[in-house]
Formats: structure tokens, sequence, C-alpha cells
């Protein structure tokens, strides 16, 4: 894959765009895993989703992923990658520092309450990390194998094969994680099938807005399917 140099007051940009989408990335991750306690249920009609809240801003991070893939290329998508990582250990030492200290009488919210929130935030974290990091490295190289492999057309392939496969590990290694033991396996099998299929259904919905998201990147900055940007 060939690295576009471009000109230098585009360059400053690029860099920008680089930045957003990183940071795009980082805040879905983060809210992921904050609000992954939370089981809602969404009714799409042929059928009834049971899913973690967490699970609604989660396929963001794979269509950021891929917009980076398929525009900066591999290298600089695990940058951001390992900077999620980072940033979610972060937020799980702040999370644990904000419980050493009791609540004060006129706090909002007690200790009680704090806990009732965060308490199991320390394994959903430790848990999504685990799936994050063995997901997202599986997405990143089907993305590029099936770009190899199309000769960077049908962007809709790498896309949507890449989030499918990796999304079902993420999935699965996530509920087992955390409800072997504690849930039966026929729910957690449930469970499964419900996260994964609403993932598959949002990489699909995502399609059209990556292929607008690339194609107006590529015209602006002036590269072809076979450029990256380098930065």
């Amino acid at each position: 894959m060939k690295a576009l140099v471009i000109e230098e007051n585009k360059q400053v940009k690029a860099q920008l765009l680089y930045l957003f989408l990183a940071s795009f990335f980082v805040t879905a991750l983060v809210v992921c895993n904050l609000i992954a306690n939370k089981f809602i249920e969404i009714d799409l009609g042929f059928k009834v989703f049971v899913i973690s809240a967490g699970v609604l801003p989660y396929p963001i991070t794979f269509l950021v992923t891929d917009l980076l893939s398929e525009i900066y290329g591999k290298k600089k998508t695990d940058w951001v990658i390992f900077m999620g990582l980072g940033t979610s250990l972060f937020v799980l030492f702040l999370l644990w520092l904000g419980n050493q200290f009791p609540a004060i009488d006129l706090s909002p919210v007690n200790d009680e309450q704090y806990m009732a929130v965060f308490q199991n935030s320390k394994k959903v974290i430790l848990a999504s990390m685990l799936a994050y990091l063995s997901a997202q490295y599986v997405d990143i190289r089907l993305f590029h194998f099936w770009k190899k492999q199309t000769k960077g057309k049908h962007l809709w392939i790498r896309n949507n094969f890449s989030t499918i496969l990796s999304q079902l590990l993420d999935t699965t290694l996530v509920v087992c994680i955390l409800f072997i033991g504690s849930l039966s396996n026929s729910t957690i099998l449930e469970m499964i099938q419900d996260g994964w299929l609403f993932k598959v259904i949002c990489a699909f919905v995502d399609t059209p807005i990556i292929y607008l998201a690339v194609y107006s990147i590529r015209r602006y900055f002036h590269i072809s399917p076979n450029e990256e940007l380098a930065i």
C-alpha cells in the first residue's frame, strides 16, 4: 500500500482529522464500559434484542477503526487502539480512586449509589479490554486482508466481513467472562446471539456512512483506493 505525502497546507488537516477520529473512538470506547452494567431491550419489529447498553456505542468503534485503516493504514490504526486501551485503564484507576474517599453529607451521590453504578466496572472493563484487544486485532487484519484480496475495491466487503467476524469474537469473550458460572448456558448463548446480531445489523447500517466518509476524504486529499495518508 502506497503512503501518499500530501502538500503542507493539507498535512495539518490530515493530522487534525486523525486526531478527531482517534478522540471519537476513545470517547465511544470509554462510554461503552461505563454504561455496560445496564441491560436494555430494543424492539426492531422482527426481534426484541436484550443487550447491554454498552453495545449501543460499541459499533462506532469498529466503524472508526475501519475508516482509519482505509485512510491512514494499519500502523496508525494500531496506535489508536493502544491509546484506547491506555485510556480505559486510566478510567478504571479513576473509578477506584473515587471510591477511596467517603461521600460527604451534601454529596448528591452517596457511597452506596456510587458502588451500585460502578462496583462491577472493574470486571466489565477488564473483560471488555481482553475482548477489545482480541477483536480489534482480528478486525484490522481481516480488513487489510480483504483490501488486498479485492485490490482496494469493494469497500463494503472488508467493512462488513471484518466487523462481523471480529464482533462475534468480541461478544463471545465479554459475555462468557462476565456470566459463565452465574447464568445458564442457554441464557449465555442467547445473550451472545442478541449482542452479535445487533452489532451485525449496525455494521450493515453504517456501510453507507463509511462509503460517504471515505469518498469525501479521498476527494478532498486526492488519494486513490490504493493510497494512504502519511502523517
